[in-house]
């Protein structure tokens, strides 16, 4: 994402967005619009002001900033400082910020992270009514349950490696029946400090 995005250079090949690099789009947040950290905002900016300034910086018209605060839930604290802002309500904004320039291609870095049950189904819901737009909606997490419930394709990466890169179902059918071995050292070691007499552990599990 951040190679998409032009704040890191690849190694080798290219990261484009619609065959062009970042930098060589018009108009950016009109193309594409991305929530990387949401807790990277001015902290003593309100959450009207921050999306003021994108909008100003980007040519998008002010009445836009006050659709996509409704957009989120966000209307109500639009006049608040963004430093009392929770992690739920940070990545709202943040999601806002990206919707902007209403582009066509989106970036979500771990949306659902320390989220309550509550916001981790507005994200989602979210997300997909986004793809049932017809846009592009490219997100990056670590929770496979959520992807497999969310995500449309998936690409896994691994040590820098492209493991795969298949339709959601496919996957989740290819993977079902495999068998994980999982071995703690800790428990080990704790077994080894256990006396004959004592049942310390327990074998180690095998997870389907």
């Amino acid at each position: 994402m951040r190679m998409l995005l032009g704040l890191d250079r690849p190694s080798g090949g290219e990261a484009l967005i619609n065959g062009q690099p970042y930098s060589a789009l018009k108009g950016p947040l009109h193309h594409v619009g991305s929530l990387l950290d949401a807790k990277d905002v001015h902290p003593g900016r309100t959450a009207r002001a921050h999306l003021g300034a994108l909008a100003l910086s980007n040519g998008i018209p002010r009445r836009r900033v006050d659709e996509v605060l409704d957009l989120v839930g966000l209307s109500s604290v639009a006049g608040k400082r963004i430093k009392g802002f929770s992690l739920g309500m940070s990545q709202r904004l943040g999601i806002a910020a990206a919707m902007l320039g209403d582009p066509e291609v989106l970036m979500f870095d771990e949306p659902v992270n320390g989220l309550d049950p509550e916001g981790i189904l507005w994200i989602r819901n979210f997300m997909k009514a986004l793809a049932a737009e017809g846009r592009t909606v490219f997100v990056s997490s670590h929770l496979m349950n959520e992807m497999a419930v969310t995500a449309d394709h998936l690409v896994v990466i691994g040590r820098g490696r492209l493991l795969r890169d298949e339709p959601t179902q496919a996957f989740i059918d290819a993977s079902s029946g495999t068998s994980v071995r999982v071995r703690s050292p800790h428990l080990s070691q704790a077994r080894r400090a256990c006396s004959p007499a004592r049942a310390c552990g327990r074998r180690p599990s095998t997870a389907r």
